[in-house]
Parts: C-alpha cells; structure tokens; sequence
C-alpha cells in the first residue's frame, strides 16, 4: 500500500526518483497519468489493467464515461523505475500540472500521486480543516 508524503526533486530532463517504500511496489511495472485535482497518479501495471477494464465496460454511449477514457487514457504512459530509481515523467504531464523542479508525492492506497508544490499546498491546508471535513465526509461511510 502507498502511504506517506515526500518531497524530491525533478531534474530537467523529468525524472524523480521514487521514494523507496514505493519503488518495492511497481517493481512488475506501472502507469502513470492525469489525475482528477490537477495531479498525477502513478499505479501499478495490476492496478491500472484492473481500472482499464472497469472504464471499458462503461457504455461509450455515455459522454461522461467517455470523457473518463480520454482523462485516462490520453495521458497515460508506461513508466519504467531506472537504476537510480527514478522514473521519467513526460513533459507534456508535467506541464499540464505546473511541474517544475519540485514534487511532492504523497501516498494514496492503491496509488500515488504527485503533486506541484504550488498547487498541493493550498489543497493540503484545506484537508486540514476540520470544519470542511466533517462536512464533506459525513455522508461517506467510514464504519471500522
């Protein structure tokens, strides 16, 4: 499982080396693509084949399940971990999201994403306030 939030640098070629923990983790491979919030997320090879058959059973008929297959899949690309364990994230996706030389990438369960510094600290600040999260989350059920 992806947990924890890091900080790394992006060279200017695009790659970012990958926090160990998760490295472990994509070793049989991964895919990375837009995420929903301005982000990226990276999943395993499983996760993404797994998510990629979900969506295609979507009807096509349906315009926002197609507009979830061009999210998805116009974006993604096959990332492969270098020696140094880091992977190349693709100018157009860094660019879409603002990536500079800054990432920080914070663990999401089943995946990671990644995020621009200037675009994830303002989001950080309002997952933090509890006022919003009782609001927001009180229809979800989180019965343990």
């Amino acid at each position: 499982m992806f947990l924890g939030t890091f900080e790394h640098t992006v060279d200017p070629k695009g790659r970012m080396t990958i926090p160990a923990r998760f490295r472990e983790l994509i070793l049989d491979g991964a895919f990375i693509t837009l995420g929903f919030e301005n982000n990226l997320i990276v999943l395993k090879a499983q996760t993404f084949s797994s998510l990629s058959d979900t969506i295609n059973k979507m009807s096509i008929t349906n315009p926002d399940a197609r507009d979830l297959r061009r999210l998805m899949f116009s974006h993604a690309i096959e990332v492969e971990i270098d020696k140094a364990g880091r992977i190349l994230i693709p100018s157009h996706l860094r660019s879409k999201i603002q990536l500079e030389d800054q990432a920080i990438v914070l663990g999401a369960g089943v995946y990671f994403e990644i995020w621009a510094p200037s675009v994830w600290t303002p989001r950080s600040d309002e997952l933090l306030n509890g006022e919003i999260n009782n609001k927001r989350f009180e229809a979800l059920d989180l019965s343990i």
